[in-house]
């Protein structure tokens, strides 16, 4: 059994600043105390900013000990949340999947042994595991042939069907469709590397030792499921202009464009077309190095029978530790399985309409007012998500009761936090502030949609929690001005506190991206 650890954060970031009930505000909406009228001021300027002109804006602050909302701009206003989304996903699963939750992969026949010769198919079973590696398929290859099985008469049968055949989000645009972030969705796939971005390929093109020859291209993991048409050129010099391009309906990437003799290899993170032909390609190839010869072909989609015992398996991390990657490189793929599996275990339907059904019935426990929401997809990307920033607000001050919470408020990312898998989408921003190392929050990004919602530790103690959710502005990013927002409540206090407005310093640059990606979602990592 593979597992993956990540001590950094499940440690001290699990610690949790709770907010002390001596000292918190006592000023009511119809009497505010001169703090809230400051944050108010603060608050207010900073989304009076130009670049918000003809956009929406919805801000929520809440004291988590006290309940009392410190600030509320459009709390009931619906906006599209983009990978705020998450926080309903990721939440709903801890609840309902529970912090120990893992999947289970396995090979399993139901035909009859005969020395090293099994006499029917060999059935990989997927149980929807978003982290599972090659050298995972190998291990369990390598199983097999520990079993004693040296051929196999039958066909090489991949069943994945726990989830549907639903591959892609119904309201994910096309040209989407090729990146790694909008990879389709199977209870069978493979993950590149250890971010585990299930269902897509690296390709990689390294210049050749001679202009005039094509680069070489190399795909990790190998494999046969899917080709590449090579058209691009070495040349002496000039600018890299390499493009990756992989057609809808199919696995040919076709790689044109220029890269000169002494550049750097340029990779590429690509989706895979059915991922579970993928999966059961990088397995055959597992079970043909351990010296396991499948006679027959490989069939896609079909059930492994119910009398079939297990020879081969392979248990995920639990859920407490997939949420790192999850959550602090706002993974969509894993939002999907998420809940495509939370539709499976409540209902014994693994489809994105009984696993949402089953994140509103979570939610609306939680004293989320379900009514005012409307939730697509599990990661954000659907367009057709609207949740008003007062509701992520609710969610998030009930979440702070469950006894998982200090685990999933350790995988949310971290304001100015270096270490990639602590600061995550965070890592970049906000640094050298009192929000630094101090905000635990989600971000959001789609093209004119941006939010932050999470949690901040005020200048007197107080645990706040605080959503803002930015649509329809026209500029490239306005991810600055909730850094401000997050500054002002870093630095609020109820002490010595004047009506005068708060100077709130201009948030540090965070590292420019693409519009409406977020940082994780640019391949190499940039943030």
């Amino acid at each position: 059994m593979h597992r993956r650890r990540f001590p950094q954060a499940l440690a001290v970031l699990a610690l949790v600043a709770t907010a002390a009930t001596a000292g918190a505000p006592t000023a009511t909406a119809d009497s505010p105390s001169p703090a809230q009228v400051r944050l108010a001021a603060t608050i207010d300027a900073v989304l009076a900013d130009s670049r918000l002109d003809g956009a929406q804006a919805g801000v929520v602050v809440v004291d988590t000990a006290t309940g009392q909302t410190l600030y509320d701009r459009n709390g009931d206003r619906r906006l599209i949340p983009a990978s705020n989304t998450k926080l309903l996903t990721s939440t709903a699963a801890m609840q309902l999947l529970g912090p120990g939750h893992r999947f289970t992969t396995d090979v399993a026949s139901d035909g009859v042994r005969r020395g090293g010769v099994l006499s029917g198919d060999l059935y990989l079973r997927g149980g929807g595991d978003p982290t599972l590696l090659a050298r995972d398929y190998d291990r369990l290859a390598a199983q097999v042939a520990a079993e004693g099985v040296r051929v196999v008469t039958g066909n090489l049968v991949a069943d994945d069907t726990r989830y549907d055949r639903t591959r892609l989000g119904p309201d994910w645009t096309w040209d989407d469709e090729s990146y790694y972030y909008a990879a389709q969705v199977s209870a069978l796939t493979v993950a590149p590397d250890t971010d585990y971005d299930a269902g897509t390929v690296i390709v990689q093109a390294t210049p050749a030792a001679r202009a005039g020859v094509p680069p070489a291209v190399t795909m990790t993991p190998p494999n046969g499921w899917l080709r590449v048409d090579n058209r691009a050129e070495t040349v002496a010099t000039g600018q890299t202009t390499l493009s990756f391009e992989r057609e809808h309906g199919g696995n040919t990437i076709v790689v044109t464009g220029q890269i000169a003799v002494a550049e750097e290899p340029t990779s590429e993170w690509m989706t895979v077309w059915e991922p579970t032909g993928y999966a059961a390609d990088i397995f055959r190839s597992a079970l043909r190095r351990h010296g396991v010869r499948v006679l027959g072909r490989t069939v896609l989609g079909r059930a492994t029978p119910g009398d079939a015992a297990t020879i081969a398996r392979h248990d995920s991390m639990p859920l407490a530790e997939l949420m790192v990657p999850f959550l602090k490189l706002s993974n969509n793929g894993h939002a999907e399985v998420l809940t495509k599996e939370l539709g499976r275990v409540l209902s014994g339907s693994g489809t994105w309409s009984a696993g949402l059904a089953a994140i509103g019935n979570y939610a609306g426990g939680s004293g989320v007012d379900t009514g005012t929401l409307r939730q697509r997809d599990g990661s954000g990307l659907s367009r057709r998500n609207l949740v008003p920033p007062a509701q992520f607000v609710s969610l998030l001050v009930a979440a702070r009761a469950e006894p998982w919470f200090d685990t999933w408020y350790a995988a949310l990312p971290l304001a100015g936090n270096a270490e990639r898998f602590v600061g995550g989408t965070l890592r970049s921003r906000m640094r050298d502030t009192p929000a630094a190392n101090n905000v635990h929050a989600k971000t959001g990004s789609l093209t004119g949609a941006s939010s932050l919602s999470g949690y901040v530790t005020d200048a007197d103690g107080h645990l706040l929690a605080f959503s803002i959710v930015l649509n329809n502005y026209l500029t490239s990013s306005v991810k600055g001005l909730e850094d401000q927002i997050a500054i002002a409540l870093a630095s609020y206090t109820e002490k010595g506190a004047t009506t005068t407005r708060l100077t709130v310093p201009a948030a540090p640059e965070s590292l420019r991206v693409p519009e409406g990606l977020e940082c994780s979602w640019v391949k190499p990592i940039v943030c």
